[in-house]
């Protein structure tokens, strides 16, 4: 899955990010009305937001090099 991320331009992984967290939102509101089944799911998602992050930081910080 991280592999996923690193043919992603920024743009794409900010949509990514985006569309993660809505479901991080989403998943914590079931768990907390005690309708999630699969609980596991929010471990993921919370990791592939870190994954992405730390993606895009490395671009930018490429991009930033290249441009000195």
């Amino acid at each position: 899955m991280a592999d996923d991320f690193k043919g992603m331009s920024l743009d794409q992984l900010d949509d990514q990010l985006a569309k993660l967290k809505k479901e991080q939102f989403n998943l914590r509101f079931q768990r907390a009305s005690g309708q999630l089944e699969n609980t596991a799911r929010i471990r993921l998602v919370r990791r592939d937001i870190a994954r992405i992050k730390t993606e895009a930081s490395a671009k930018r910080a490429g991009s930033v090099r290249k441009g000195a």
